[in-house]
This record gives structure tokens, sequence and C-alpha cells, in this order.
């Protein structure tokens, strides 16, 4: 039986106080403060870039599809929220959290901003209807957030893939109504991609909006079986993600995605989902099994490093970032957590003690996502 909003929204208010009663500021600070995390040098502005939340609706709306698609990885996560043994999960708690816990955990790391995107995978799984309704609920309620703590949320706006007119309509009024400061999508809907010419009236309001696109990590639509049948799922954060979306974004550059509309910005979280890794590889690659066919205005690289920009989410190394910035340089990264589900504290200190530059430092922590984002500089 579906759950009316009023009733989560009790249920869930009910769950987030008794954590906090029982915890305290000491409980936030021991739930995200790490013992080995860097020594933190510097103290930056910090605009996080790939913070989730969720809403009473789409949580409610998970519970119910999660009752007849049992075996889709993307409902792990869901399934376990939902459990009658789950009692209060702390991930669920802090994605319904906008001004409690969330800026206490904030304020305690020394994070200035959150960048906040309607969490995994979104409202990509939901019939059509539900889906368009969903997304302007989410963005409406991310508007009113941000109005209410401008200095600490900004947001991208959701919407759903699944009628590319209505989502160009949703787009348009989510930037240029709501103002909110670009927008995210949850990487394939029903095992389609975004180079597919149908969605492309999404990429024509995104362009005319001059929103970024985030596009975020979701299940594989068709995941191998020895991904999904070991002990831990392969297919998920620990190896899938990064593999799917960088075939998403990589599928956009072949398609000829970037030559039709050269000025769209692309974002990908975990240091780039790899592509930064492969660049040499894809050019070799693209020229050999393209020498007698039409070919792209330029090599795949070079798209990837004028049209995408990645983030730090969830890859808290000083190792990788400076590979990142050796081969994209300073103006292509922007820093994030991936707040809730990695630990902030962990985060800050990495992003305060980067070993680069500190004018690079700057342009990474807060100055990208600033331009990228249309945040009002400090």
């Amino acid at each position: 039986m579906s759950m009316n909003r009023r009733e989560f929204l009790e249920g869930s208010s009910k769950v987030l106080s008794a954590s906090l009663l029982a915890g305290g500021a000491a409980g936030v600070a021991a739930a995200g403060a790490a013992a080995d995390v860097p020594k933190p040098g510097k103290k930056y502005r910090l605009i996080a870039t790939e913070e989730a939340f969720s809403i009473p609706e789409q949580a409610d709306e998970f519970r119910q599809v999660a009752n007849f698609l049992h075996t889709n990885p993307d409902l792990d996560m869901w399934r376990g929220f939902f459990s009658p043994d789950a009692g209060a999960p702390p991930i669920l708690r802090r994605l319904l959290d906008l001004e409690g816990e969330r800026i206490q955990i904030m304020d305690q790391a020394g994070v200035d901003m959150h960048l906040l995107s309607l969490t995994s995978p979104g409202v990509q799984m939901f019939q059509t209807d539900a889906a368009t309704s969903i997304a302007a609920t989410a963005n409406d309620r991310l508007a009113e957030v941000i109005k209410k703590h401008p200095t600490r949320f900004t947001g991208l706006g959701t919407f759903a893939p699944q009628d590319p007119k209505r989502a160009a309509k949703e787009i348009d009024r989510a930037m240029n109504q709501l103002k909110l400061n670009g927008m995210i999508v949850n990487s394939h809907t029903n095992s389609e991609y975004l180079d597919d010419t149908k969605f492309w009236p999404i990429f024509e309001a995104l362009v005319a909006s001059n929103a970024a696109l985030y596009i975020h990590p979701r299940n594989m639509p068709d995941p191998c079986s020895f991904m999904t049948h070991a002990a831990v799922n392969l297919a998920g954060a620990m190896w899938g993600f990064q593999m799917e979306t960088g075939l998403h974004a990589m599928r956009m550059i072949v398609a000829g995605v970037f030559d039709q509309f050269p000025t769209l910005k692309v974002v990908l979280g975990h240091m780039g989902e790899a592509l930064p890794y492969w660049l040499y590889r894809i050019d070799y690659m693209y020229n050999s099994y393209t020498r007698r066919n039409g070919k792209l205005k330029k090599k795949p690289s070079q798209y990837v490093k004028d049209n995408i920009l990645i983030t730090t989410s969830g890859m808290n190394t000083h190792a990788v970032l400076k590979y990142c910035h050796e081969v994209l340089g300073p103006d292509n990264i922007m820093f994030a957590i991936d707040y809730p589900y990695q630990e902030t504290f962990e985060a800050a200190a990495f992003m305060n003690s980067a070993p680069l530059p500190e004018a690079d430092v700057e342009k990474i922590a807060h100055g990208n996502a600033e331009k990228i984002f249309h945040i009002a500089a400090k």
C-alpha cells in the first residue's frame, strides 16, 4: 500500500529526531570523522558538487517499484531501506534531511556549500507521468531550500528522459524560472542512452539555458552474470558504475553529440569515470577503426578536454588528483564529496591538503564550480 506524503514525512521526522537526540553533535562528528584522514593545509572555500538528497515522494515511489522489480540491482539500496530489519537507515535519514544533520556535518568539516541533486537513479525507473511529476516536485523543493539557505545550497535540477519533449520543458523551467544551477541525469533510461537522436531535444534545452549536465552513474542495464552473482555486486559502485557512465560519455562523443552541440558541458564524477586514464588508447583505436569512415571533427580525447569536466567525488586520493591535473588541467576538475554515501571529513581534508599550486586548488575547490554552475563567487 502506498504511503501518503504526510505519513512518510512524519515517520522520517521521527527517525531523524530520534537519531539526533541519541547521538547529538558528538554522534554527527563520530559518524563523519575518520582516523586516517589527511592533515588539512590551507582552508579553501569548498563547494561540493555531487551531494545527494531525496524527497518522500521519490522514496515512496521506490518502495512501490521495489515490490515488483525484485532483481534489479538499482533497487538494492532502496530494498535495504525498506527492509523490516533496517531500523532507521542513516543514509536514508541523511538523504531526506536538508537542514539539520547535513548542515551540522558541513559546518564541522568546513564545507561551505552543497550542490544538491536528487539521488540515483532519480526518476528514471518510474512510469513517465509519475517520473515527470516527481521531477517537478523535487525541483520545486530544491528551489525552496536554496532560497532558504542561499549561502549553503545550490542545486541541479532533475528531469524525466522518458519523454524528451517534456524533459526539455522541465529543463527550461528549472533553469529559467526556478533559477537552478544545472541539471543531472542518472545515465541510461530504460537501457537507452542520450546519444540516441530522440533525446536531442534535451541537449537543445540544455544549450539554450546554458546548463551543464551532470551524468551520474547507475548499474549497467544488463549486467553480466559474473558481475551480479559475486559476493559483492561488482556491477555497482565498486566497478560497474564507472564502466557504465564512462561508456555513456564515449557513446555521446562518437555519436557526434559534441559536434552537434559544441558548447554543451557534461560533468562526470569519480575523477572522470576512468576516461582520463584511457585517452591515448581511445584516440589510437578510434583512428584505427575509422580510417575508411567519416570522422569526428576532433580527436575523441579533445572532446573530453573541451566539453567534459570531472569531479573528485568518492576519489580522495592525491595521486589520482595529480594525474588528472596533469592530463586535463586545473580548469576541468571540481571538488565533490558524494554525500551521504562517502565521508565528508576525509573529502574536505583531502581537498584542503591537495599537493598542487594554490591557484589551481582554488579553481578545483570552488572556482570551476562557480563558473560552470553559475554560483556567485564569495
